[in-house]
């Protein structure tokens, strides 16, 4: 329930620091600002404060700053003119356009770097594979793990009588001990404990035994600057899983699914599925530690800022290219000739998030 809480006062936190983003870097270069909304749709409540109205609206997928002259079709007052966006030159647009990206990375790169400190980094064997430790991180449910009663945090330090230090000592064990009768020796809260367990058979290893557990990972500690480095490498491995996804999620196969979703078929591949502020609240709730719930939230904001960096109006790095076009040829643009575009880019948007709505609703997200 906290958890839940947590990820929707985060959306909101986001999206605020995104259009934050815009609205002080606008105030900066002298553009005027005559609102700052979150959501979408009618108004849920506003107060004005100087020549800004802030408030809320009832469709929380976003917000906007409204500037001055932006929409090369507004008719701009006498008194405004000198501190409209169209009349800047392209650095000035440019920071304007793209500091809600640029804040979204910061916060991502921010949470990324705490993450990185306080869960530290796999530790790698000679082969260079990650190296598991023989402490119980899950049990899974109904197993003979959880029938004999092994929670997680035990480390298995014997298996029949054979002592074992490494997780793949532990596999060998189980494996030569067979389905079957077993005794384990456990270490936990500063003591021994010794437990029966009934083996199953395993289901990838024939005639080997399954316990139902997973390993721990080995982690080592990481410095501040290695932290930098790594919350860094995270950030832009974002970028390009965004980018997967996205050209996962427009393919023709999974604009069927989506379709289908409509007609009442939700069974849509986890890969392809779009979330929405529903189910990140969702997975919020789900969480199992603030670590790996840092992490989500940290992603949510990769996503976002990959998303709106992209060159396609009316997103920011459409307006970033609008600016680009016209520092490079010398004219201005014909942002009628966009409007199709526009449309077309705010359609599929729509069109998703109604998707991920619906998914939300009636098949929640199950980590």
């Amino acid at each position: 329930m906290l958890g839940g809480l947590a990820a929707a006062f985060a959306i909101v936190l986001f999206v605020t620091a995104h259009e934050a983003g815009h609205f002080f870097a606008a105030k900066a270069v002298g553009m005027k600002a005559t609102q700052f909304f979150f959501g979408f749709g009618p108004k849920i409540w506003s107060t004005q404060r100087g020549e800004t109205e802030y408030g809320f609206k009832w469709i929380p997928l976003g917000g906007y700053v409204r500037i001055i002259g932006m929409n090369p079709l507004e008719e701009v007052a006498p008194e405004d003119m000198g501190r409209t966006y169209r009349e800047k030159k392209f650095w000035e647009k440019s920071v304007v356009v793209l500091a809600g990206v640029g804040m979204n990375f910061l916060i991502a790169f921010i949470m990324l770097f705490g993450f990185v400190l306080a869960t530290g980094v796999p530790e790698l064997d000679s082969e260079g594979n990650v190296r598991l430790l023989p402490v119980v991180s899950g049990v899974v449910s109904g197993s003979p793990a959880e029938q004999a009663g092994i929670e997680p945090g035990d480390r298995i330090v014997e298996v029949n009588g054979t002592p074992v230090s490494e997780w793949e000592e532990v596999t060998s064990a189980l494996t030569e001990a067979g389905p079957g009768e077993a005794r384990l020796t456990v270490s936990r809260g500063g003591g021994v404990v010794g437990l029966d367990v009934n083996l199953a058979e395993s289901q990838t290893v024939p005639g080997a035994g399954f316990l139902g557990v997973s390993p721990d990972i080995d982690q080592r500690d990481v410095g501040f600057f290695e932290g930098i480095g790594l919350a860094g490498q995270l950030v832009g491995e974002g970028i390009v899983n965004t980018f997967r996804s996205l050209g996962t999620m427009l393919s023709p196969s999974s604009l069927s699914q989506y379709l289908a979703v409509f007609t009442g078929d939700t069974d849509v591949d986890d890969e392809i599925r779009p979330v929405s502020p529903i189910g990140i609240v969702s997975i919020g709730s789900q969480a199992e530690s603030a670590a790996f719930f840092v992490f989500i939230l940290a992603q949510v904001n990769v996503i976002l800022a990959t998303i709106n960096f992209l060159p396609l109006f009316p997103l920011d790095g459409g307006h970033f290219a609008v600016a680009l076009y016209e520092k490079v040829t010398g004219r201005e643009a014909d942002i009628r000739r966009l409007v199709p575009v526009a449309a077309a880019v705010i359609g599929l948007f729509v069109f998703l998030g109604f998707v991920a709505i619906i998914l939300d609703v009636a098949n929640p997200i199950s980590l």
